[in-house]
């Protein structure tokens, strides 16, 4: 509000009650236009003279003050700041919702467990469109979910604040019970059309049965009806036909021990007659019900039930449910009644059948996706690991998001997060392939930047026009050194150990199947280093995209979530899914965290020695059993020293015998869980050792039986075009250490 033109300063409201306070002790003062005030102590209240002031306890509160004449009308204000994505609700604007005021945090995402379903996705385009279009306000009904689970109607209203440039930065407004004023409004719409209020409600269900995704919702939909009188019966009840018996979904107002799963072929239950016979059953008086079904009318009696209405749901010609009204008061159904009834009945059949085939087709491709993702996550020493899969909760098909755990020999381990083009059956074929010929590549030991350039060249050969984004990690637990390869992916973010979040700068590619198309496979590779403590995120971008957001505020958005997210790894796993639950989306989203342990429990490495051994060069064979002695002594392996200079050096004459080309032997000494000094050798031929039963008078055949006999653990890892023979001694931690 601009000031006074004069420059002079408007008096405040406390100034204002100070000089009427000063010009009249008795209270008395006068207005703008001089006539006499007459104000309340505090001065908080006024009223002028000749005003018709009530007389009784409420005097003293006259005028009524705004906030407490619109909490007695379930009215509350609310206060949303775009900017800073926080809303202030009122304790009345609360109440509306269901909460106590201790379970509102001012996050808006808070408030989607309390609106119905699919009544959020219509608020946030409502919202939207206000925003976008330059308009001043807006207004909307809506439904609340009791925690009973049941439906009450409320309406908001909204002005939208915008600052100098038109961008809107805040919305203020009311928001209120309007439960009473939908009531009876279908009140008034029923008794305007006279004989054909029941044809508007069959209407006006079926068009809201048209937007029912799921069972739940159905029944949500019937329930909303049956409590706005549409209906006009006093409960109502719904079963599903499961393996030849009917299991309740929505019963009335009082469960019934012994009902909830009954079978088809019992007469003692009316829904199970109507779905037997696919006849409706209507009962139009006590007697009847008492006589008919004795058992069901011992426990709906005290209730006042005089009449009921039951109606098979037939769809496609096989009943998938039964669904019944009962009245208190009715005692006839006229023809016109009972048609209405069975084209309701035939209605919610139709939407019930479909939401079923929804969710069983939804459950399907879920299975489908988690079938073709890694069963379990390997456990890795020196790392703690957390893996998310959510799938997109609007629509039914599978996407192409996938995460990836792959160890590595020497403590490494690789870590993939990558997406398929597509929401479909295709994209997740594509993706199941891809995660396997990925990890193939990373297991048979090929640097990053290869294993992305193969992987890519392999996505282009496939008969499919998909592409990939895709991030891989390795890391090697014992030094922290993370080398990442980007292909079109986002970039990952690092959760440091006092739990800032930050965004890693990782230069990237094309991603696979445009990068071999192109004939630009040459990926770089970032390296950064991971200090014990820190976690690296890697996900997709369904974890991020947010509708009326760009991709920076999301990825701002969920760095915040990230550093106000609590320690635990898997906590923190579920807290970043649920927001995502929260707000929907049309996406589905996979998360890899990985956290390197700290100091005291991660893997470390005393040393790594080197040597290369080339073929016909006895000196070069003779360097490297020196440099084994050696180290075996500085590391305080004497014990052993024997066994492990024996199968070290047998490993080397097998590599040079075999093989064309030299070797390279390298030592290292781990000392977590326990000290262990491994010893590999890797030569460039592909061809796997074998172990044979060797003669009496054979010289040769015994190589890996020794190695087998003497190392405590041994194995052979792919390595690019050749391999790698490794073995591991473990070290008692208390021998004598060498110097």
């Amino acid at each position: 509000m601009a000031e006074p033109s004069d420059g002079a300063r408007r008096p405040a409201a406390g100034d204002a009650r100070s000089e009427a306070a000063g010009a009249a002790p008795d209270g008395a003062t006068e207005d703008v236009r001089g006539k006499p005030v007459t104000r309340d102590r505090d001065g908080t209240h006024a009223r002028r003279a000749g005003e018709n002031v009530p007389d009784g306890p409420g005097a003293a509160e006259w005028p009524v003050r705004p906030e407490l004449g619109l909490a007695l009308n379930r009215m509350g204000i609310f206060d949303w700041d775009l900017d800073q994505a926080h809303l202030h609700l009122d304790p009345s604007a609360i109440e509306v919702f269901g909460l106590a005021p201790e379970e509102f945090d001012g996050d808006p995402l808070t408030l989607a467990s309390r609106v119905a379903p699919g009544e959020g996705e219509r608020m946030d385009r409502i919202v939207a469109q206000a925003l976008k279009s330059g308009e001043s306000s807006y207004g909307a009904y809506f439904r609340v979910r009791r925690r009973d689970g049941s439906l009450r109607w409320a309406h908001t209203q909204g002005s939208v604040r915008r600052d100098a440039s038109g961008r809107p930065y805040r919305i203020i407004g009311v928001v209120r019970d309007a439960t009473q004023e939908m009531g009876d409004f279908a009140d008034r719409s029923a008794h305007d059309t006279g004989g054909r209020g029941g044809t508007g409600v069959v209407a006006s269900t079926t068009a809201a049965l048209a937007h029912a995704r799921s069972v739940r919702d159905v029944i949500d939909v019937l329930r909303d009806t049956h409590e706005l009188g549409g209906f006009e019966s006093s409960s109502l009840v719904m079963g599903l036909v499961e393996a030849g018996r009917i299991h309740l979904v929505a019963e009335g107002p009082e469960f019934m021990p012994g009902s909830r799963h009954t079978r088809i072929d019992d007469p003692g239950w009316p829904m199970s007659e109507v779905v037997r016979t696919l006849r409706p059953r209507f009962i139009e008086s006590a007697e009847d019900f008492a006589a008919l079904y004795p058992r069901l009318w011992d426990h709906v009696r005290k209730f006042g039930v005089t009449s009921a209405a039951y109606l098979p749901l037939i769809a496609q010609a096989r009943p998938v449910g039964a669904f019944g009204l009962l009245y208190s008061g009715r005692t006839s159904f006229g023809s016109d009644e009972r048609n209405l009834l069975i084209a309701l009945g035939s209605s919610i059949a139709q939407s019930l059948k479909r939401a079923m085939l929804y969710e069983q087709e939804k459950d399907l491709a879920e299975g489908l996706q988690q079938s073709m993702l890694p069963s379990r996550v390997p456990a890795v020493p020196g790392a703690q690991i957390a893996v998310r899969y959510r799938s997109a909760r609007d629509g039914q098909d599978v996407g192409g998001d996938w995460y990836d755990v792959i160890p590595l020999p020497g403590g490494r381990v690789g870590a993939v997060i990558g997406d398929v083009q597509g929401h479909d059956t295709h994209a997740a074929a594509v993706m199941g392939q891809l995660r396997i010929v990925l990890r193939a590549y990373a297991a048979e030991g090929h640097a990053p930047a290869t294993v992305m350039a193969r992987a890519s060249r392999f996505l282009s050969e496939l008969d499919t026009d998909r592409f990939a984004t895709c991030t891989y990690a390795e890391i090697d637990l014992t030094t922290g050194v993370v080398q990442l390869v980007r292909a079109g992916h986002m970039d990952p973010l690092l959760r440091l150990t006092d739990g800032s979040c930050c965004r890693m700068k990782v230069e990237g590619g094309l991603p696979l199947g445009l990068s071999a198309e192109f004939g630009q496979l040459e990926y770089p590779v970032t390296t950064r280093e991971l200090d014990p403590g820190q976690t690296l995120l890697l996900y997709t971008d369904g974890l991020v995209e947010q509708p009326g957001s760009d991709l920076d505020e999301g990825l701002s958005a969920l760095a915040d979530m990230v550093h106000r997210g609590p320690d635990d790894l898997q906590r923190l796993a579920d807290r970043l899914c649920g927001a995502v639950d929260e707000r929907g989306g049309e996406d589905d989203v996979a998360l890899l965290l990985l956290r390197r342990r700290t100091a005291a429990d991660a893997p470390r490495a005393g040393g790594r020695l080197q040597q290369h051994v080339a073929p016909n060069d006895p000196e070069a064979l003779s360097s490297a059993r020196h440099m084994i002695r050696a180290a075996v002594r500085a590391w305080g392996s004497e014990g052993r020293a024997d066994e492990i200079e024996l199968v070290a050096d047998e490993l080397m004459v097998n590599a040079l015998m075999h093989t064309d080309g030299g070797a390279i032997l390298s030592l290292r000494m781990l000392t977590a869980p326990e000290r262990r000094l491994r010893v590999e050798v890797a030569d460039a031929s592909s061809a796997l050792p074998r172990r044979r039963e060797a003669g009496e008078a054979a010289v040769s055949g015994r190589g890996l039986l020794l190695v087998d006999r003497l190392a405590d653990v041994w194995g052979v890892d792919p390595r690019g075009a050749g391999k790698v023979l490794w073995c591991e001694f473990a070290v008692p931690p208390d021998e004598p250490q060498g110097s």
